[in-house]
């Protein structure tokens, strides 16, 4: 099923400019299209959309150490709530966390590397507040994180 995440802001990247009443159109796991919900609705009406309040950019790399948590696969919730979907392998080292990683389509990365949303690239998108709070996280086209 196609979808569409729209949000009051689309950045590309997150120095880009912005596209005001923006959209990504995901289709299984990759970048479908990007641009206006008018636009996107137009060309995809079958689509779902989902509207997020915020502005929606490319999901994040977690650049340290893994947050603490009981287990490796609530760290790796913990980063997917915080608008990220990979990790850099200096910090994803056991067996455990590398498991819990591929289990949620959580990317392990040898270094660090610019974020941004590409057409039929992998679809990692996050929403965040002006604040910089994480409204939700899509890795790999699934949505995996929604502030309640």
């Amino acid at each position: 099923m196609r979808t569409l995440h729209a949000a009051d802001e689309v950045r590309l990247t997150w120095t880009a400019e912005p596209i005001k009443d923006g959209a990504v159109a995901v289709e299984r796991d990759r970048v479908a299209a990007v641009g206006t919900l008018e636009e996107l609705r137009e060309r995809f009406p079958d689509a779902r959309v989902r509207r997020w309040p915020g502005v929606l950019g490319p999901a994040r790399i977690h650049e340290g150490p893994l947050p603490d948590a009981p287990s490796p696969r609530e760290r790796i919730h913990a980063v997917l709530k915080s608008g990220a979907v990979a990790v850099l392998e200096e910090y994803a080292g056991t067996p455990e966390l590398r498991a819990a990683a591929d289990r949620n389509d959580v990317v392990v990365l040898p270094r660090t590397q610019p974020a941004a949303i590409r057409q039929t690239g992998r679809a990692d998108l996050a929403v965040f507040t002006e604040t910089g709070e994480c409204i939700a996280t899509v890795c790999s086209g699934r949505l995996v994180h929604r502030r309640r």
